[in-house]
This record gives structure tokens, sequence and C-alpha cells, in this order.
């Protein structure tokens, strides 16, 4: 499998967004690695291991292009994960990467961005490289190691027509 056989990341449909004073989006992270990990505040998998691992990697790696985002996506116990207890799990919890809450579906328990993506669950880790292609969907737990050599992976990538510090690849051909 080549690189351009890598399907483009969808983007997100967020109702609301916490750790950040304006919505993301794809388009505005192009040319950066994204991180985007999916969870719900009551998964006890997101909680112990997935959002502590999207923490760990957005301190570590943010110096080296990588944007780490969270989105807190809802298919079950609506009740009780509303936005405002999200923004309190968020702040105990000290999460202080971008979070953004998955929209929800009319007449439909699965969020929409959960749907586009194919989700399986929580937790959720999707890795989508500099040029906005999906490289990893995976459900469930995976080991730091493993994640950080992903992500290292990509972030080392500089993609087409750039350097590795991240500047404009002058061509072969120019004067």
């Amino acid at each position: 499998m080549t690189v351009s056989d890598f399907p483009t990341a969808p983007d997100w449909r967020v109702s609301q967004w916490f750790n950040t004073d304006r919505p993301l989006d794809l388009a505005a992270l192009r040319g950066r690695v994204v991180v985007l990990h999916a969870f719900q505040m009551l998964c006890p998998g997101c909680v112990s291991h997935g959002v502590p691992q999207a923490e760990r990697i957005h301190r570590l790696f943010a110096q080296d292009g990588v944007a780490v985002v969270g989105l807190h996506t809802v298919f079950e116990h609506h009740d009780a994960m509303t936005p405002v207890a999200l923004k309190a799990f968020l702040h105990e919890y000290r999460v202080s990467h971008p979070v953004g809450v998955d929209t929800a579906a009319a007449g439909d328990p699965i969020p929409v961005t959960m749907r586009t993506y194919s989700l399986e669950g929580t937790p959720s880790l999707i890795l989508i490289d500099r040029e906005g292609r999906m490289r990893l969907n995976h459900f469930g737990r995976l080991d730091d190691l493993t994640v950080g050599r992903e992500v290292m992976r990509l972030a080392a990538d500089p993609g087409p027509g750039v350097d590795s510090c991240g500047a404009p690849r002058k061509s072969m051909t120019s004067a």
C-alpha cells in the first residue's frame, strides 16, 4: 500500500469546543500530524488509558508538529455526559489539549463524526498524516511505545513539497 492509497480523513462535526479559543478543523491543521482520540468520560478504558495517553502525546510531541485533538463522542448514557459535565471532567483530569463534542445525530444514538469515521467504540485512536490522510483507525488500547513509534514515524516525514523543518522545498529546476 502506498501513501496515496490511504483515505482522506473526513471533516469533524463538533457542536462545542473546549481548551481552544477557536473551532478546529482538518484544513487548518494540514501540515501537522493529527492524533484524534475519541472517548467518553464514563468509559473506563478512556479514563484509565486513552485520555491520559492523549495528554502525554500532546505534552511530548507539540513541538514536533503534532496536534492532539480529543473527540467526546457519546453513544450511550447521553443524559449523564453533558458538556457541563465534560468541562468539569477536563478540569479534574487536567486535560489541556483541545476537545470537541461530537454532534448528536437526530434520532440516532451514534454521533455524526463517530459514524463518519466508522468508529467501533471508545477509546479509539486515529492518526492523520500531514496531508490529511488517515493512517490508523484503531479501537481499543494501544500501548504508549506503539503509538509513540507511529506518531514519530509520521512526524519525521515532512510530506511532499516541504523540507524536514516544514519549509517549502525548492524545486531542483528553479534558479
